[in-house]
């Protein structure tokens, strides 16, 4: 198996697993959270998404894809690319009102279909390629893919798993 083909095994796999957390589920039921302080559904998958399009789209050199078409209305939110969810309150984690589980199911498959782009043309050397001198040691290619992958598969686990404490 090459690196393509494992990057696009792991990121692949993701689309099934937001489908499975927020399938049946009414805006009520996304936006409930299970307890003070916990993360609802929507949010969780809103956030996980966001992470993904604001990483891909800074790899890629383009625009996120939350800053094109209707996304944010969908989610009651302004058009704010800065805005991933990282570092919510609780009244931030609020704000974030999908319309449906289509609307967020829609917004992972458009991201994940751009991340596929990416993943399609990567060569094993791209992965060494210094992608953020911000950190000690620099952030490569292949650590930021592995970053987000990490990052989406924790929390779409947190969001089946909210679901079947709201008992949905």
């Amino acid at each position: 198996m090459n690196v393509n083909d494992l990057l696009t095994e792991i990121y692949g796999r993701l689309p099934d697993l937001v489908r499975a957390a927020v399938d049946g589920l009414g805006p009520d039921e996304l936006r409930r959270s299970p307890g003070a302080g916990a993360n609802p559904v929507g949010w969780l998958v809103w956030h996980l998404t966001r992470i993904q399009d604001h990483h891909v789209a800074d790899l890629l050199g383009t625009e996120q894809i939350w800053a094109t078409g209707d996304w944010a209305a969908r989610f009651g939110l302004p058009v704010d690319p800065d805005d991933t969810g990282y570092a919510h309150t609780p009244d931030q984690v609020a704000a974030v009102r999908p319309e449906s589980a289509q609307a967020l199911v829609d917004y992972h498959e458009a991201v994940a279909g751009r991340t596929r782009e990416l993943l399609a043309g990567l060569t094993p050397a791209d992965l060494d390629r210094v992608v953020d001198e911000a950190w000690d040691p620099p952030v490569t290619l292949g650590v930021r893919l592995v970053s987000v992958a990490e990052d989406d598969l924790q929390h779409v686990g947190q969001a089946a798993y909210v679901r079947g404490l709201i008992g949905s």
